[in-house]
C-alpha cells in the first residue's frame, strides 16, 4: 500500500466505525413501541433502501431537528449532492449530509460463469482475457452521504397523489391484490365467520392444508392486514424454512412487521394494533432483547415487504426517492446513477444475536390478528 493511500484508507475506515456507533445508537433508541412504529413507518416509506442506512437517516435527521437545523421532525426525500442538483435544487450552505453505507465494487473475469470460484479480480486497467466474462461484485462498503429535501432549496418537489382511507376501509386494490399473492404462492383464501371458528386468532396460516383463513367479520381495513401478516408468514415461515422458524416471538414479529409495512406503503395506519402485538412477542425471545429482535429481523422483513410491493398493482405511498429521479437510471450525462445501497451491508453493523432456536411443533401458525 502506497503512503498517499494510508490516510484514505484510515479516514473511511474512521468513518465507517462512526457509522457502526450511529446505527448502534438508532438501534438502541427501539426499546419503545412508539419508536420502533417510527422507525418501521419510515423504512416502509423509505423501502428502496437498506434497514440499516434508514435507521441512519432517521437517527442523523432527528439530531439535525433537534439542532435547528430543519424545519421537520421526520425526513421527507433523500438524494446525494448532485442528484438534487439534477432536480433543479441545492443543497443549503451549512446542511450536514447524512452519513450512510455505500457500496465498494470491483470487476471480476472468468471464463466459466456457472463457477463462482473461477472469477479474478481484476486490477485497475486490466482487461479481460480473450472468452472470458466480466461481471461487477461488492466487494466492501464506503462512507457515502445523502441530504433530505428539508436541506434544500430550489424548484418545488411535485408531490405525488397519496391513498386518503376513511376509517375502517381497506386501500383500493389491497385485499384482492394480497389474496392473488397468497394464491401464487400455492395457498388457498378462506373466509371464517368469527374468531372462534379460528381458535380466537383473527388469522391462520396451515401449512398442511396450504390454506390461509381470514376472520370476514372485521372491518376491511382489518381483514387486509391480517392477509398482509399471513402472507408475511406464507413467504418467510414455511416448513422448508427451519432456520426461519427457530421461535415462534421472531416469526411474529416478522409476520406483523411485514403487515406494517405494507400497510404504511399503502396508507394504512396499523400501529394501534401492530405496536402492542410485535412488543409482547418480541419480549417473549430468548436470550434476545425486544431490540435485539427487532434488529436481527429488519433488514429481512423490509426484502420480504419490497418483494411484496413491487409484485403488486396498488397505488401506493412513496418509496423515499424524490420524484422525477430514478434511482440508478441514467442521469443527465448519460452515466447511470449507482444506488448507494450495499445488498448485505447490515453485515457491516453490529453483529446481531442469533435467535434461539425452538422447534415448531404445529404447521398451523395462529396469528392471533
Amino acid at each position: 500500500m502506497s503512503e498517499q493511500s494510508t490516510p484514505s484508507r484510515s479516514n473511511r475506515e474512521a468513518k465507517l466505525g462512526e457509522l457502526h456507533e450511529r446505527l448502534t445508537a438508532a438501534v438502541e433508541q427501539l426499546v419503545s413501541g412508539e419508536d420502533w412504529q417510527q422507525a418501521m413507518a419510515f423504512a416502509a416509506r423509505f423501502r428502496s433502501r437498506s434497514f440499516n442506512n434508514t435507521l441512519l437517516i432517521f437517527a442523523q435527521h432527528q439530531e439535525a431537528y433537534q439542532k435547528g437545523l430543519v424545519g421537520v421532525p421526520s425526513p421527507s426525500y433523500v438524494a446525494g449532492y448532485r442528484q438534487w442538483q439534477q432536480l433543479g435544487r441545492q443543497v443549503q450552505k451549512g446542511q450536514p449530509g447524512y452519513m450512510i453505507y455505500a457500496p465498494v465494487t470491483a470487476w471480476f473475469a472468468t471464463s466459466d460463469p456457472s463457477d463462482p470460484g473461477s472469477c479474478r479480480r481484476l486490477d485497475r486497467g486490466e482487461k479481460p482475457r480473450a472468452g472470458e466474462v466480466v461481471r461487477s461484485r461488492m466487494v466492501g462498503a464506503k462512507p457515502a452521504y445523502v441530504w433530505d429535501a428539508a436541506q434544500t432549496a430550489g424548484e418545488p418537489i411535485p408531490e405525488p397523489s397519496s391513498p386518503q382511507l376513511l376509517k375502517g376501509k381497506a386501500p383500493a386494490g389491497l385485499h384482492t391484490e394480497l389474496s392473488r399473492l397468497i394464491r401464487a404462492q400455492g395457498f388457498t383464501v378462506v373466509g371464517a365467520g368469527s374468531a372462534a371458528e379460528l381458535g380466537r386468532a383473527n388469522g391462520i396460516t396451515d401449512y398442511t392444508a396450504k390454506q390461509v383463513a381470514v376472520r370476514s367479520d372485521m372491518d376491511p381495513a382489518a381483514q387486509v392486514k391480517t392477509l398482509a401478516h399471513e402472507l408475511g408468514h406464507v413467504m418467510m415461515h414455511g416448513p422448508n424454512q427451519q432456520e426461519a422458524r427457530g421461535h415462534r416471538g421472531v416469526v411474529e414479529v416478522e409476520a406483523e412487521s411485514v403487515a406494517l409495512m405494507i400497510g404504511a406503503a399503502h396508507g394504512l395506519d396499523t400501529s394501534e394494533y401492530t405496536i402492542p402485538y410485535v412488543s409482547t412477542w418480541a419480549m417473549q425471545v430468548k436470550d434476545q432483547g425486544p431490540v435485539e429482535v427487532v434488529k436481527a429481523t429488519g433488514e429481512r422483513v423490509r426484502k420480504t415487504a419490497l418483494s411484496v410491493l413491487d409484485g403488486m398493482d396498488t397505488p401506493q405511498v412513496t418509496d423515499g426517492t424524490p420524484p422525477g429521479l430514478e434511482r440508478g437510471q441514467p442521469g443527465r450525462n448519460g452515466v447511470a446513477r449507482q444506488s448507494a445501497e450495499p445488498k448485505d451491508v447490515q453485515r457491516l453493523g453490529p453483529e446481531a444475536a442469533a435467535p434461539h432456536r425452538e422447534p415448531v411443533v404445529s404447521s398451523v401458525e395462529r396469528s392471533g390478528l
